[in-house]
């Protein structure tokens, strides 16, 4: 076996280079990524390492934290896995040892290690890393690699309907019909929303956001969204607004949309200030709501889609193989009119 990681060298710039074979402790396993998507927020950092000055890291970085693959070593005190299993691996490692931790809310521990975000100690975007089989999970058998990097982003869209309590015949705004824009759409569908209407500037991404389950899609650079989203609710606005733009104009109407009483998720991550109505949302006596990644969704999201309620291969639109991972970066940066996700297969 002959590692190699993709390296983030500089802005814009990733070099793939030969690297020792990770050790593994006895609690951790050995993983060969098969799938790696490539995340908005992977893009932020190929782009701008810093985040306009937000953070320092040291480069080079490794970039990737959606991975499905396989287990191809088993440390000597890990005992639900075995080596061959088809795994999908939740990026995010917590103390266990905090109050958030120990309160079930480890996606807020102060010190969870992130694949590929500060202090940026890992990432999946190599041929081989070991892992704490604590975060690892089996794949069902009818559920492939590439579905199991996508339960990360579907990780997240099923954390915000049920940090939304989305419950059957709710009426949904979802604002952003990027990648997690439509998790968080097939996530309301399947915890029995009636009306979906769905928010963006790209016609490809409506009419994906339409097969992926919306009863209405709006393209808000040919109309007034609100105006639609008010005659479409008949004057009330939806009982639950998601934000999954990540922009600081979509995140500005949620207070909009909302209806009286209702409640105003912000999926997407909007890194300026934000002017905001909350004279609105006072007067509505509605709520928002944060989300940050998710906390305990990885079991739900793999039977999700083991039991077809939700298809998350859809969303796919470009695959590339691992020698080619800046082209696929650039993809997802220039072609937004046609790159939904894209993944990287990481099989020689």
């Amino acid at each position: 076996m002959k590692n190699q990681i993709a390296w983030l060298k500089e802005a814009n710039r990733i070099k793939i280079e030969d690297a020792p074979m990770p050790i593994i402790q006895d609690n951790e396993v050995l993983i060969q990524p098969h799938h790696v998507g490539v995340c908005g927020s992977d893009v932020s950092f190929f782009r701008d390492p810093t985040l306009n000055g937000r953070f320092s890291p040291k480069l080079p970085i490794i970039l990737g934290h959606e991975c499905g693959g396989v287990v191809v070593e088993a440390g000597s005190k890990v005992s639900h896995l075995q080596v061959g299993d088809r795994v999908a691996v939740e990026p995010g490692v917590p103390c266990c040892k905090c109050e958030y931790c120990l309160s079930g809310r480890y996606n807020l521990c102060p010190d969870v290690n992130f694949m590929a975000a500060t202090p940026f100690k890992r990432g999946a975007l190599c041929r081989y890393f070991a892992y704490p089989a604590q975060m690892v999970y089996r794949l069902p058998d009818n559920v492939s690699t590439l579905e199991g990097a996508l339960m990360e982003p579907l990780a997240s869209g099923l954390y915000a309907a049920k940090r939304g309590k989305v419950e059957p015949g709710s009426s949904v705004v979802v604002i952003g019909a990027g990648c997690i824009g439509l998790m968080v759409l097939q996530a309301c569908r399947a915890r029995g929303a009636s009306q979906v209407i769905a928010i963006d500037l790209l016609d490809n991404r409506l009419e994906l956001a339409k097969a992926c389950g919306a009863t209405h899609v709006l393209n808000a650079s040919r109309t007034d969204a609100v105006e639609d989203v008010m005659a479409l609710t008949r004057g009330k606005g939806g009982d639950i607004v998601f934000e999954a733009g990540g922009s600081t104009h979509t995140t500005a109407l949620t207070s909009r949309m909302v209806k009286i009483g209702g409640r105003i998720v912000l999926v997407g991550m909007t890194h300026a200030p934000v002017s905001y109505d909350f004279f609105s949302v006072v007067r509505k006596e509605a709520e928002i709501l944060g989300v940050f990644r998710y906390a305990n969704m990885y079991p739900l999201t793999g039977e999700a889609i083991s039991s077809g309620q939700v298809n998350v291969k859809q969303v796919v639109s470009h695959q590339f193989a691992f020698e080619e991972v800046q082209q696929a970066f650039e993809t997802a940066i220039h072609q937004k009119d046609e790159a939904t996700k894209v993944m990287i297969s990481m099989q020689e």
